[in-house]
């Protein structure tokens, strides 16, 4: 595989079999997502959101992307923006773990610290205080951005439809914002109907 950028690599993820914690009649595969270059599924959401706003003309050259995030999500917002050439401020309880802020700066992010007493509401009322003051300004509102479910339904559960034509029987996902079990889930049921969905 030869990608132009390091946004082309996301995605795609492997299917890794379990040999060893199940019984012989079990057959159970992990779909690797820290595969992925920012080391998590919210790689394709970031870079999906993104997209998705420079096509509808919320996001143009020289913007700035504002996210309240403390999570894998503003990695993955910092990736997407460093490639592409957008200012990155990430909003976040100053209780957020070093160790992500230091990652994220590492791509050129920049931070809003908001009272950890505030919580993430704090952190979102912050963000948009900071849209209203900066032109060219853009949130992503991943819990309510459309192309968060879609991403999934477009690459996700294509590449577990192509790996296993045979059919699953079971799915078990953890939920954040909910985008990857609801757009996974919609499109594997229609095509497995007997797939049972657990969230975790």
């Amino acid at each position: 595989m030869r990608a132009d950028n390091v946004l082309q690599t996301i995605g795609n993820t492997p299917h890794i079999r379990i040999n060893r914690l199940f019984g012989p009649g079990a057959n159970v595969w992990i779909k690797s997502e820290r595969a992925n270059p920012g080391g998590s599924i919210k790689d394709r959401i970031a870079l999906a959101m993104v997209e998705d706003a420079e096509k509808s003309g919320a996001l143009r050259p020289g913007g700035t992307i504002i996210e309240p995030t403390s999570g894998n999500t503003g990695i993955g917002l910092a990736l997407v923006a460093a490639v592409k050439g957008y200012k990155l401020i990430l909003v976040m309880p100053d209780s957020m773990s070093i160790e992500r802020r230091r990652l994220m700066l590492a791509y050129g992010a920049q931070f809003d610290l908001t009272p950890k007493e505030k919580g993430m509401k704090g952190a979102i009322a912050r963000a948009e205080e900071l849209k209203a003051q900066t032109p060219g300004a853009w949130i992503p509102q991943q819990f309510e951005n459309p192309a968060n479910v879609e991403v999934h339904m477009r690459t996700t559960a294509q590449e577990i439809a192509a790996d296993f034509p045979e059919g699953l029987d079971v799915l078990i996902t953890g939920v954040g914002t909910g985008g990857h079990i609801t757009g996974v889930g919609r499109v594997l049921k229609e095509r497995f109907p007997g797939l049972k969905v657990f969230a975790v």
